[in-house]
């Protein structure tokens, strides 16, 4: 019997992250969604780990149930080579443009950080950046579940020092250039937002 996943109402990246998550338990996922977008994510999610999609229409809800195929992986097998992942966040807001979309796409990324692979080994913060690791920073909660699990958060003292936030940092370890710089140069794979 298939798991059902009711992600109905549920902002991007949650219907995706509820999915993979259901595949590394179950062989056959229903995800239901009430969004087109939602719709396409969720079945990308599933092409890209090679299971079989199927969609079926249900007045203003969309049914996709996902079944694993004997190549499709479990969630979350990706694992990096030659060295850690570093995600190298340069800013608090995720591309250019308009600054309140952007604002509102990186608290989505890094929320969706937690239920990535590889997720990342190094958080690196500058610039802008290390106003994500503050006090009061809408995403302090999503950093300090990252650094529980494990990841890494070096910000940038010569930035905190900068926007006069040395006294704010609530997650991470001050570092230098030295230290970003070697990171940087032994990751296996960068990552830069």
């Amino acid at each position: 019997m298939a798991h059902t996943v009711d992600a109905r109402g549920l902002a991007c990246p949650q219907p995706v992250i509820l999915a993979k998550k259901a595949l590394a338990d179950h062989d056959e996922v229903v995800v239901l969604v009430n969004d087109a977008i939602a719709r396409e994510n969720v079945r990308k999610l599933a092409t890209s780990l090679g299971c079989a999609v199927s969609e079926q229409e249900q007045g203003l809800d969309t049914l996709l149930t996902i079944t694993r195929q004997v190549a499709c992986p479990m969630a979350g097998e990706i694992i990096a080579e030659g060295g850690p992942v570093v995600a190298v966040l340069g800013s608090d807001t995720m591309g250019s443009g308009d600054d309140t979309l952007g604002s509102v796409l990186m608290k989505s990324f890094i929320h969706t950080l937690q239920d990535t692979s590889p997720r990342p080994d190094v958080l690196i913060l500058f610039n802008t950046g290390v106003r994500l690791a503050v006090a009061g920073s809408e995403v302090l909660d999503d950093l300090q579940a990252l650094a529980g699990q494990g990841t890494r958060i070096l910000v940038c003292g010569t930035c905190l020092g900068f926007f006069d936030l040395k006294d704010r940092l609530a997650v991470g370890s001050v570092s230098n250039m030295y230290d970003i710089a070697q990171t940087m140069l032994q990751a296996g794979r960068i990552v830069r937002v």
